[in-house]
């Protein structure tokens, strides 16, 4: 190598290890995966400027890999699309947690044209790196070559590997702060928010319910008679009970927009957002309709069955705060046992002097 080379190398080098040490800062100084996955995106295209590229996550619940991250031809496409564990050269790298060059993608028998055929894109070659945080793989990130794109050489790996390097244990780290987070605002029986979280969260939907003069309910509910579950069958049921119960719930309400709550004991609470009485309505009745035709625990060989006291509330018609709209669904839940339980009551009106109503707590 002449003199001028390899200034022109070394400076190269200088120049990556100033663009690691800052990648490293960056992408340590988060501990929110959508800020790690934005800088694994800035870091991927300035450093490496590919024209079609991916990072491709598992998802953990069902063990399906998906296009976080999409860019190029026919990324809106890929976005929508999920693929298996093996499946195509990322699949494979994904299972074998070894980085995969591809000059040539016709004369490899991993590689699978579906998404090509999805984007109407023509890949030519592939440069796949896995993410790899203490032996485990969380994702895959994948450069994409067309028909007239420059080759993909060795330094492009290197590069990419340590990108992946860096990525793979901010996106691990973010992960598991999520998941400390999470502990604190669920319910540990149920897996539902806790009412910690229902109080916090409240307070910050009422605020934007407020700004935006969008409407706001509570649904509360309460399973009848839920104690002869415990004396019947015992404690371990009754908690299993709950669980399934708050399975139900969040399957009644709106994917991604209404949450589900144990507020205590047999108690439930879901929180929805954008919806005014008719809705909230709409969607007490279905719960009540649900418990009613519902056996809880067949799989278990039982076959309980439990009715539901549903109160509904809206801001702002009946409360004029968070704490308030939590009064008012209350009231009525319990308005709903005085009438004989498996019903639906709605929350009395504000008053002229800014109240609820004079409602006296039925006996629990």
């Amino acid at each position: 190598m002449n003199p001028a080379d390899l200034l022109s190398a070394m400076k190269r080098t200088v120049e990556q290890l100033a663009a690691f040490n800052e990648m490293a800062k960056a992408l340590t100084s988060t501990l929110e995966l959508r800020e790690v996955l934005a800088l694994v995106m800035q870091k991927v295209s300035s450093l490496l400027l590919p024209r079609n590229w991916s990072l491709i996550l598992q998802d953990e619940r069902t063990g399906k890999l998906y296009f976080e991250i999409a860019v190029g031809d026919g990324a809106d496409v890929l976005k929508g699309l999920q693929l298996n564990p093996g499946e195509g050269i990322a699949g494979a790298v994904f299972t074998s947690g070894a980085a995969r060059l591809v000059h040539d993608v016709g004369g490899d028998p991993s590689f699978s044209p579906r998404f090509d055929e999805a984007s109407a894109f023509h890949t030519r070659s592939i440069l796949a790196v896995p993410l790899l945080a203490r032996g485990r793989v969380l994702g895959i990130i994948e450069l994409v070559n067309g028909p007239m794109d420059p080759p993909f050489t060795n330094e492009d790996l290197t590069i990419l590997t340590a990108i992946a390097d860096y990525a793979a244990i901010a996106i691990e780290n973010a992960r598991n702060f999520r998941r400390v987070q999470e502990l604190t605002i669920t319910d540990e029986h149920t897996g539902c928010y806790n009412a910690r979280h229902l109080r916090a969260l409240l307070d910050q939907e009422v605020k934007r319910s407020e700004r935006f003069r969008h409407p706001l309910s509570l649904v509360f509910l309460d399973l009848d008679h839920f104690k002869s579950v415990n004396d019947t069958h015992g404690h371990l049921v009754g908690s299993a009970t709950l669980k399934e119960a708050g399975d139900l719930l969040i399957t009644l309400g709106r994917q991604n927009l209404d949450a589900v709550f144990r507020y205590g004991g047999d108690e439930f609470a879901m929180l929805l957002v954008e919806t005014d009485q008719e809705g909230a309505a709409v969607i007490g009745q279905r719960v009540c309709e649900a418990f009613r035709g519902r056996g809880f625990l067949v799989e278990q060989g039982l076959d309980v069955r439990l009715t539901a006291s549903v109160g509904v509330a809206t801001y702002p018609d009946h409360a004029s705060s968070a704490l308030d709209l939590i009064r008012a669904a209350d009231f009525a839940m319990y308005a709903a046992k005085a009438r004989g339980r498996d019903a639906l009551c709605i929350a009395e009106p504000i008053a002229p002097n800014g109240g609820t109503g004079s409602h006296e707590f039925p006996e629990r």
